[in-house]
């Protein structure tokens, strides 16, 4: 296979990267999809606040558990002081500490490339459509991570061809992500001419991933129908598993929600105040199962997964899709 621009930007054999996820992306899941062959991506505040790690702590715990690179996400969207200046410290702690891949999501990314730029590393930007794609571009990115309406998390509304017939033309990488999990989807994306892919769901029901047992069941369990969005989360679109908690919650903001989330001033508030309310929710949900909830994001790969499996024998498996 040759290499691809992506695959010298992130340093891995395989062109597959394990999404940052809240409150899945515990370190020795992280570890072990680098150690596997692909790019784990840290999520800093499932490490931190869900993982119990301090943060620079964290990080030499992963690289003792393998010497293969790994990266970071942060997400860039306006927020409070206070969460900027912990970002900034979380990416300065990173960069010294030698990694040199991220992925940014949700704001602007220019501070967070200006700084991985001066220190060598690469940026790849979460993004929905080619609007923001473009202003991701001028903010000087390496990459472009293309999330579909298959995803979970925050979830486009566009196909995977689409949104590659609208990006073919930027000259950079384009990833895929949303709905994938099985060899087969693997080389539809590649086929299509994706220079890799994002996969989250499908790494939560593996051994090294520490959620509940009672959520992976509920992955292996669910159908691509059983997949809905709801703004109720962190103000804009997410995938979750349909049930009976999510029926109680509703799945649409009430109308003054929905008004303060189109306001350009008020929406950022109004997606933080979404998001303090969820987290507790989603981190004791993933940790404790149907002893405390049933409030778990998923996405429409789900209809692919069958078995939990150890990272190494999903990585074996997957590496039939690069044929």
């Amino acid at each position: 296979m040759t290499e691809s621009l992506f695959l010298k930007h992130t340093g891995t054999e395989l062109p597959i990267i394990c999404g940052a996820m809240y409150p899945c992306s515990n370190p020795e899941l992280v570890a072990a999809v680098s150690e596997a062959g692909g790019m784990g991506i840290i999520q800093p505040l499932s490490l931190v606040f869900v993982h119990k790690r301090d943060f620079t702590e964290g990080i030499k715990y992963i690289q003792s558990l393998t010497s293969k690179p790994f990266g970071l996400n942060i997400i860039t969207e306006k927020s409070s002081k206070m969460y900027r200046d912990r970002m900034e410290k979380y990416l300065d702690i990173s960069l010294e500490m030698g990694v040199r891949f991220f992925v940014t999501s949700l704001g602007n990314p220019r501070w967070v490339v200006e700084r991985v730029h001066a220190k060598g590393g690469y940026v790849y930007h979460d993004v929905v459509d080619r609007k923001w794609a473009l202003k991701a571009l001028e903010s000087g990115v390496d990459g472009i991570i293309c999330v579909n309406n298959r995803a979970g998390g925050h979830a486009g509304q566009q196909s995977l061809e689409t949104l590659h017939n609208e990006m073919s033309d930027l000259g950079v990488p384009l990833i895929a992500a949303g709905g994938l999990s099985t060899a087969n989807h693997i080389h539809s994306a590649l086929s299509i001419g994706y220079q890799g892919v994002q996969m989250g769901t499908r790494f939560i029901a593996t051994q090294e991933c520490t959620a509940h047992a009672d959520y992976k069941k509920a992955i292996i369990s669910a159908l691509e129908e059983d997949i809905v969005l709801t703004d109720k989360i962190s103000g804009v679109p997410v995938s979750v598993i349909y049930t009976e908690s999510v029926k109680r919650m509703g799945l649409r903001a009430n109308p003054v929600a929905r008004y303060m989330l189109r306001h350009p001033k008020f929406k950022h508030w109004m997606r933080m105040y979404y998001t303090l309310q969820s987290a507790w929710k989603l981190k004791e949900a993933s940790l404790k199962g149907y002893s405390y909830s049933d409030f778990w994001q998923a996405g429409k790969s789900v209809e692919g997964i069958d078995s939990v499996q150890s990272v190494d024998d999903l990585m074996k498996d997957l590496r039939a899709g690069l044929s």
